[in-house]
């Protein structure tokens, strides 16, 4: 691996602290090396932890990203630093979701990205936060993200 796409990263094969926040965290990325074909990656956070502004009590969701990468790949171990720095982050469950989306969107300008936010009830109200780029791009198989709706004792 002495000169390869990985040569740039510095957060992967190392130790590495939890971000204080999400605007401290670093996201990485490495060239795609099938940039010509159009597939799709998927990353599930099934523990998402965020902070209530008004409360300051945790809240959980279980986030599933879908992206159709273009000329980059997002490092894995950098998202997962970059999900974990929203633990002490205070911000509502739509804010999360979006805010995630949009900077992963503008770090990697994919061909196509999707997130689904189902966030856990309190309150006795789950919400769930959906949001994607725009239309599938042709050919891109697509599999349903798995999450059942919440259904609480029923």
């Amino acid at each position: 691996m002495t000169d390869s796409i990985y040569r740039n990263l510095r957060q992967l094969g190392g130790e590495t602290r939890i971000p204080a926040s999400p605007e401290e965290a670093e996201l990485e990325r490495v060239a795609n090396p099938q940039a010509d074909v159009t597939y799709n990656v998927r990353f599930t956070a099934p523990e998402f932890t965020s902070l209530c502004p008004m409360t300051g009590q945790p809240d959980f969701a279980h986030l599933v990203i879908d992206y159709a990468p273009g000329q980059w790949l997002v490092e894995s171990k950098s998202l997962k630093l970059y999900l974990t720095s929203f633990r002490n982050h205070c911000a509502f469950h739509e804010d999360c979701t979006i805010s995630i989306a949009r900077r992963l969107v503008d770090f990697l300008a994919p061909q196509w990205l999707r997130i689904g936010g189902y966030w856990y009830p309190r309150g006795g109200i789950p919400i769930d936060v959906f949001w994607q780029t725009g239309p599938l791009p042709e050919g891109l198989w697509l599999p349903d993200q798995g999450v059942p709706p919440y259904r609480g004792r029923g």
